[in-house]
């Protein structure tokens, strides 16, 4: 068995798995381990966030952490190693693999390759470039022309001549190494962040490694406005004073905070775009007195077959519009493109637009039309803990068909809401405020709020998204429709 061999079945790799629906890369957020720590199978080594959630790894088999093949904020492409596990630690040291055939390099003297597996930094490979010595520099031709004089004069029992004085040397511009720049992940998304070509960088680290001073130095140098000189000119008289100048380019550069766009909220952006930009929105508004409504839930509180549960508007919100889908089942349905044909769903995966640290995600209650409301109230509340632990997964926010965004928990009335894709509509539920109304031929203060519902013009006419959103308005008025319409 060759070394390398020995080597490969000793040291197992964890590839990034495809952990959502066909994505393509993820973002290492934690590392739960460091070199040397003991796992086991099973055991959570690293979380991640793909372009729909963050997401905990674990690893399938037992050893020894031998090497994180990259940091924490590194975006890693999916079947890509990020960890390499020692399954015999107690087999002593690993066998040297079969040295690489050298590269031919052009003008550089022959050097021994080195044996064995060389010693990077932790989570930073070795680039190919970086194994090789760089070429000697040439000799200036007068110090050639000097030494092969030297050596004819001694042969021929003479004094050498003296050297000639070395001309002065010019300092180097910045040019571009061969190959790939030397430079760590951090270092180089950082360069990508800035918008630096880092072959353009002069390199200041050990063995000609880019640093992230060199990366700010390039962005200083490339911002920094040029030396003028200027003759002495004869007094004048003073100028009148004039406003100041707006700032330069530069200082605004400098005042200003670029965020990567990636996961949830990358996903998020090209689903809006892609959304508002396929399926024709339509939206209408309504304003409904929901004073009975609020009430219901302050009674719903104290409810015994509610303890425990989460009960607040937002409950009833979501009840109201699966009865009104209920007894409107056209505006439950989907676009098929491809075959042109509108898919109507007998079943309601309820969307739930939860504001989270890494952005907006819609998590949905699979089936939730089938629920009575204590257990809507338990999934909806599982739904929003998890989601603000940013612990939901891929499964729960796919096979949506509706959706409920409460702009009301900021304080907004109501919005013009954007549908999630391969939905019909969305339900805009705003503020609900005291507000003078009339109610029973005098004006007094009630609960009052605005719905708007948003649905594509495409699978829903004007008129059944007028129903559906009547409905919903009707059973927050009266909350007793609950049970004749339910």
């Amino acid at each position: 068995m060759t070394a390398s061999t020995a080597n490969d079945q000793r040291f197992r790799e964890f590839k990034m798995p495809d952990v959502g629906e066909g994505l393509t890369e993820a973002e290492i957020l934690k590392w739960y381990v460091a070199v040397g720590d003991t796992v086991s199978d099973g055991q959570v080594v690293c979380e991640v966030e793909t372009a729909k959630a963050a997401v905990e790894l674990p690893i399938p088999f037992d050893g020894v952490v031998h090497e994180l093949r990259f940091g924490e904020g590194v975006t890693v492409d999916v079947g890509t190693a990020i960890i390499s596990v020692d399954t015999q630690p107690g087999a002593g040291p690993a066998e040297p693999a079969a040295p690489a055939e050298p590269a031919a390099a052009p003008a550089a003297e022959p050097e021994p390759e080195p044996q064995g597996r060389q010693a990077v930094l932790v989570g930073y490979g070795a680039a190919p470039s970086s194994t090789k010595r760089r070429a000697r520099k040439a000799q200036p031709a007068p110090v050639q022309q000097h030494m092969a004089a030297a050596i004819q004069a001694e042969m021929n029992g003479h004094a050498a001549p003296a050297a000639p004085a070395p001309a002065p040397v010019a300092p180097a511009a910045p040019v571009e190494t061969a190959g790939r720049p030397l430079a760590k992940p951090p270092v180089r998304k950082l360069a990508k962040d800035l918008g630096v070509d880092l072959a353009t960088v002069v390199p200041t680290g050990t063995d000609g490694i880019v640093t992230r001073e060199d990366v700010h130095a390039a962005v200083a140098a490339r911002t920094a406005p040029a030396p003028v000189t200027e003759e002495p000119a004869a007094p004048a008289a003073p100028a009148p004073a004039l406003p100041s100048a707006p700032a330069a380019p530069a200082d605004l550069a400098a005042r200003e905070t670029r965020i990567p766009v990636k996961g949830v909220r990358k996903a998020t952006a090209q689903a809006m775009v892609a959304s508002a930009f396929t399926a024709p929105h339509v939206t209408e508004f309504v304003t409904v007195d929901v004073t009975r409504t609020m009430k219901l839930v302050q009674q719903l509180k104290t409810d015994p077959d509610m303890a425990g549960l989460r009960v607040n508007p937002l409950l009833l919100v979501a009840k109201a519009l699966l009865v009104a889908i209920k007894r409107n089942p056209d505006v439950n349905a989907s676009w098929d493109e491809a075959n042109q044909e509108i898919v109507r769903k007998d079943y309601v995966n309820l969307g739930i637009a939860a504001a989270t640290p890494r952005g907006l995600i819609v998590p949905n209650i699979k089936d939730a039309g089938a629920k009575t409301l204590p257990q809507l109230s338990a999934a909806l509340g599982e739904l929003i803990s998890t989601a603000r632990e940013g612990k939901t997964s891929p499964a729960d926010m796919s096979g949506g068909t509706v959706t409920i965004t409460n702009v009301g928990v900021f304080g907004v009335d109501t919005g013009t809401p954007i549908l999630n894709p391969g939905e019909s509509a969305i339900l805009a539920f705003g503020a609900v405020k005291l507000q003078p109304w009339v109610h029973k031929g005098k004006v007094k203060p009630r609960q009052v709020t605005t719905l708007a519902l948003s649905f594509d013009h495409r699978l829903v006419d004007g008129e059944l998204g007028s129903k559906v959103l009547a409905d919903v308005a009707a059973v927050l008025e009266n909350p007793k429709r609950l049970i004749t319409w339910g």
